[in-house]
């Protein structure tokens, strides 16, 4: 019997229907769901995150044991939809910070911008300064929170402000508390560029604020302020957050000088630490 006879006697109720229904009720159930598009996209995915180091396409192609052509595809929209990372050259790949970029904006970053709010607010009226929590963002920070001092003469940054990682304190604290894959992806994105020189110049300064658990030094975006950052940790011991006071100098009596504000911000990012 030809398939086009097949589907002539499914039609005409031979009883092939209930077969083909039997048949289907033993097939597993990941069997019946298979979406081969997506599978080989999180493949991808878990084989670049089990490796530190960036890959070309020949050897995904090769560990995965799939076709190249398939794997250029899948690769493509990856790297357009910002999940993987080409380099510089354009023959290596490796994994993003997209997947934990997503999952700071789960559950755990709202977690920790609502235990963060108030201990913020309660430092701003002790300090009489205004402070800002910053995540990480792939190869840059943003501000999530912020509190500003009661006052007439404030300084805050927004919420949703870009934090470059080599230029501004909470991004080198940030570098400076890092594990080390994390380190080792962002030097392969900036490989071969002026970011990659700067990062090389930066490592001697992140041991030593590695070292002291925090960083205070003068702004190098606004004149007159000093930024004092202090990491938030994992209970490895690597960096989920950076808060950081840009403390401002005012003319009389200070609520609180430079050393008195560091302490009461370490003490808030030691509540908060995991």
């Amino acid at each position: 019997m030809s398939i086009n006879d097949r589907a002539y006697d499914v039609r005409g109720g031979t009883g092939l229907t209930s077969a083909i229904d039997d048949s289907s009720k033993t097939m597993s159930r990941e069997e019946l769901y298979r979406a081969p598009a997506l599978d080989k996209g999180l493949d991808i995915l878990e084989l670049l995150a089990s490796r530190s180091d960036a890959l070309t396409r020949a050897e995904i192609v090769k560990e995965l044991g799939r076709g190249a052509s398939e794997i250029y595809r899948m690769l493509e929209r990856l790297v357009a939809r910002g999940y993987v990372y080409r380099s510089v050259e354009g023959d290596r790949f490796s994994l993003s910070m997209k997947l934990f970029v997503l999952g700071q904006h789960h559950p755990p970053l709202r977690r920790l911008t609502s235990r963060a709010a108030p201990m913020m607010d309660a430092f701003a009226l002790e300090a009489g300064q205004s402070c800002h929590l910053v995540v990480r963002e792939r190869d840059a920070a943003v501000v999530v929170a912020n509190a500003a001092a009661s006052g007439d003469w404030v300084f805050t940054v927004r919420v949703g402000t870009p934090i470059d990682l080599l230029a501004t304190s909470s991004g080198q604290l940030f570098l400076a508390f890092q594990d080390h894959q994390s380190r080792s992806e962002l030097v392969a994105h900036w490989r071969g560029t002026e970011r990659e020189d700067a990062f090389r110049k930066l490592e001697p300064l992140l041991s030593d604020y590695h070292e002291a658990g925090y960083r205070i030094d003068k702004s190098q975006q606004i004149f007159g302020v000093s930024d004092i950052s202090v990491p938030i940790l994992s209970s490895e011991g690597h960096a989920i957050a950076i808060l950081t006071c840009p403390y401002i100098q005012r003319m009389g009596e200070q609520p609180a000088d430079m050393q008195r504000t560091l302490a009461m911000l370490q003490g808030v990012a030691r509540e908060l630490s995991v």
